[in-house]
């Protein structure tokens, strides 16, 4: 799998990758080039603790429905068509005890791949399944919000730590792929996603807990 190197990415430009479905990097970097902090919302902590709590809550229902909506093999053969070891996800190595600018860190980088993930799929169900309503209804609802959850860890970022640039390395487009393999990389992304969210949100919460 190849992924190619992007550079610098500014704040501002943060707030826009969510509609790169491509393989990309920006360097991490902290420095004094943050915008005004009038960009967070007086309720930014709570409102992000909300997002992440409810993509943890709706991720295996998203899956599911996923699965239900590529009919077969992947309804019978979900474990081993859906098995995710063989695709990239980054890897999301905190936890409660990490310091929390590292574990904002690793959030950006988790939830800005995901959304990239989720263009993707989405693209891709749009022209594989343009009649199913609620599967689509879901992924632009998850997308809404991961979207909204991305703005605000940037934020967060950027008046607490002063960090405008994040490393952020993206999946492998599925776009001039087969329609077994574009629906096998959905169920992927997915799959891996429900493993992940939860141990997020466990993660995270603690840190966005009110002081």
């Amino acid at each position: 799998m190849k992924f190619m190197p992007a550079g610098v990415v500014p704040f501002m430009a943060l707030l826009l990758l969510q509609r790169r479905p491509v393989a990309g990097r920006a360097l991490l970097g902290t420095g004094s080039s943050c915008p005004s902090h009038g960009l967070c919302r007086s309720n930014v902590q709570e409102q992000t603790r909300r997002q992440v709590a409810l993509l943890n809550a709706t991720a295996q229902d998203l899956f599911s429905l996923y699965l239900k909506c590529q009919g077969e093999p992947f309804s019978s053969e979900s474990d081993k068509l859906c098995n995710p070891s063989g695709i990239f996800f980054p890897p999301f190595r905190v936890n409660r005890t990490s310091e929390r600018k590292e574990v904002m860190v690793a959030m950006y980088k988790l939830f800005a791949f995901l959304n990239a993930s989720l263009g993707n799929i989405t693209r891709d169900q749009e022209e594989l399944n343009p009649t199913a309503k609620e599967l689509l209804d879901r992924l632009h609802n998850t997308t809404k919000t991961t979207r909204g959850l991305i703005s605000n860890l940037t934020c967060l970022l950027c008046k607490n730590y002063n960090i405008f640039q994040v490393d952020v390395r993206y999946g492998e487009s599925s776009k001039d792929k087969s329609t077994f393999k574009k629906k096998q990389q959905g169920c992927q992304v997915l799959r891996k996603y429900v493993q992940v969210i939860g141990q997020a949100a466990r993660v995270l919460l603690p840190h966005l807990s009110p002081s």
